[in-house]
């Protein structure tokens, strides 16, 4: 994993707070807490990413369904009735991201050409459009998953070592939406029984 510093000022520039930092930083100590196996530092880590969310987060917040169905996820061995209970209301909240979604701001990424920038500029409203049809998607797999009735029963550590994996690779360079909706799509790991 490539180690990545920020200053307040530069959260502060690109519309984040400390809390979406922090946040982030415990739900990836999550995931690669229980694809380790290192089912307490999971347990730790999920329980800060919730109350981070929680705490910071309004309920259309997408980091706040993925928090509460991770703690889901760690307290399934000794308390299965209330895991059901999270992981219905991470349903509810997922079910909720539509107009939090909706707000995001499309990320202005670097062309090749001078054409390409042009027909962005051009044909902004469809270039927008363009992205929240893939972030509702990226949304509706994030519900799919969670869903699934083998989503906290089953250990699949491949499955999370993929996420885990696929978060690493395509984790945005940039402090912006679309890294906080991936984020909340990637560290979403089933099978990880903190």
């Amino acid at each position: 994993m490539v180690s990545e510093k920020w200053e307040l000022n530069d959260l502060l520039q690109a519309g984040w707070s400390p809390s979406d930092l922090e946040w982030e930083q415990a739900a990836e100590a999550y995931a690669k807490s229980g694809v380790e196996g290192d089912a307490q530092r999971a347990r730790e880590s999920a329980g800060l990413a919730l109350r981070i969310a929680r705490e910071a987060f309004r309920p259309g917040d997408p980091r706040l369904a993925t928090s509460v169905a991770n703690q889901a996820q760690c307290i399934a061995p000794t308390d299965g009735a209330l895991a059901e209970k999270l992981l219905h209301e991470a349903c509810l909240l997922w079910q909720a991201c539509g107009p939090w979604i909706d707000a995001m701001q499309a990320p202005r990424v670097a062309r090749s050409s001078m054409f390409h920038m042009r027909m962005e500029q051009r044909h902004r409203d469809t270039y927008r459009e363009n992205w929240r049809s893939k972030w509702h998607g990226m949304s509706e797999k994030a519900m799919a998953k969670i869903s699934d009735t083998d989503f906290v029963e089953t250990s699949n550590a491949n499955t999370a070592k993929d996420a885990w994996e696929q978060w690493q690779r395509e984790r945005p360079a940039m402090l912006n939406d679309t890294r906080k909706l991936m984020a909340a799509v990637y560290l979403l790991l089933p099978g990880l029984k903190g």
